[in-house]
Formats: structure tokens, sequence, C-alpha cells
């Protein structure tokens, strides 16, 4: 299984849960905004978190993706350049819970440094 992270605000996970079907991009912009859903692989997700979510007060977690289930269901994961040539994971459809292996709670130190 290759291991693919999206940060997520708790509260849109819950919704998720009882709707589904995961839609949001990343943070303030939902899937049918940007095309795709963030995500990152396991080195890349605490620059991602410190950059995108340092100052949001909000409850985060990482859902852990398997990348496989995903693209046996027929939603689509593809590598792209993130910026700087950084290629990171876009899955492009709603993510079923079903497809989510592990929810972590995540946030931020005192010192800013994210973890989960």
């Amino acid at each position: 299984m290759t291991t693919i992270l999206h940060l997520a605000r708790r509260a849109d996970w819950d919704a998720a849960l009882a709707s589904g079907s995961y839609r949001v991009s990343t943070r303030g912009a939902t899937l049918d905004q940007v095309g795709f859903i963030h995500a990152s692989y396991p080195h890349q997700l605490a620059a991602v978190a410190e950059l995108v979510y340092a100052d949001d007060t909000a409850e985060l977690c990482v859902l852990v993706l398997d990348r496989e289930a995903l693209l046996a269901a027929g939603t689509p994961v593809r590598d792209e350049d993130g910026g700087g040539g950084t290629a990171y994971p876009h899955v492009y459809g709603p993510i079923d819970p079903a497809f989510v292996t592990d929810v972590r709670t995540a946030g931020f130190d005192a010192e800013g440094r994210f973890s989960f």
C-alpha cells in the first residue's frame, strides 16, 4: 500500500463521515473549486501544514489514504508539480471514507512545529 496523506479540519472530516464523501481540496477550497484534493507523502506533510495551516485555530486531523484503493475504485491520483519541481499527489475526485485507513490527530506545538 502506498500511503498518501491529506491534512483536514476535523469538522470537515466529520461532515464527510455523515455525508459519505469528502470533498475539501485544501483550507478554504473545495474539490469543485480546485478540481482535485491536495495530498502529500509523509515526508512532505509538515512543510505543507506549516505553510497552509499554521494560523488556523480549527482542530486538525490527518487522513491516511490508500492510494491503490483509490485507483482501483476509479479515482485518479496523479503526482504533479506543486511548485519548485516537487511532485505532490493530487486526488481527482471525492474521497470515500472507506479509503481512509486511519485518522490521526494533528496540530502545532508551542514553537509552531507540526506533528501528527
